[in-house]
């Protein structure tokens, strides 16, 4: 299946196929979830069979909005299909740009919509095979030391949100728990 994502050709959006702007390197829409548990993130061990960063550690979900989707609707649909999450509501929290070789050629250049979900403490994850291999909760402060300890296990977009762009995803409480 040919899937097509918004990207900025030559300035205007146009419905680009997602392979093909990773390959050019093209400023493309995106969206981030973190799912929040009390003090804990939710993050993900992307699959092994991920066209790329296969096998490292990401946020709760990331991915592409379809060229006609909202990034609200892209987002809730991204839990339920990567973790079989359901039942909550993510809320925007702000809009962050990055630009990142992720491997094997390819070139991340997304305007990414950030969004939290906050959870309860019997949050139910169903990971499916295909896009996660594993998952993990984790207090902000061990995330950063984790991060720090062994870069090259966590994705590129995740290091960079938390070096550059932390105070404008979490809140400030979770920040002063680092």
């Amino acid at each position: 299946m040919t899937i097509h994502i918004p990207a900025w050709v030559d300035g205007t959006l146009t419905p680009v196929e997602k392979l093909d702007a990773h390959v050019r390197g093209l400023r493309h829409k995106a969206v981030s979830v973190f799912v929040i548990r009390s003090d804990e993130i939710l993050i993900q061990q992307r699959a092994m069979g991920k066209y790329h960063t296969p096998g490292l550690w990401a946020n709760t979900c990331c991915t592409h909005p379809a060229w006609d989707e909202d990034s609200l609707t892209c987002a809730t649909r991204r839990l339920n299909e990567e973790l079989g999450i359901t039942g909550l509501s993510p809320v925007f929290r702000d809009q962050v740009e990055y630009r990142a070789d992720v491997g094997g050629g390819l070139i991340e250049h997304e305007v990414v919509d950030i969004f939290l979900a906050d959870a309860p403490a019997d949050l139910r994850i169903t990971a499916n095979p295909d896009e996660v291999m594993g998952t993990d909760w984790v207090a902000y402060g061990d995330l950063l030391q984790r991060v720090a300890r062994s870069p090259e296990r966590f994705t590129p977009w995740l290091q960079i949100y938390l070096d550059r762009h932390a105070e404008r995803i979490f809140d400030a409480a979770m920040l002063a728990r680092a």
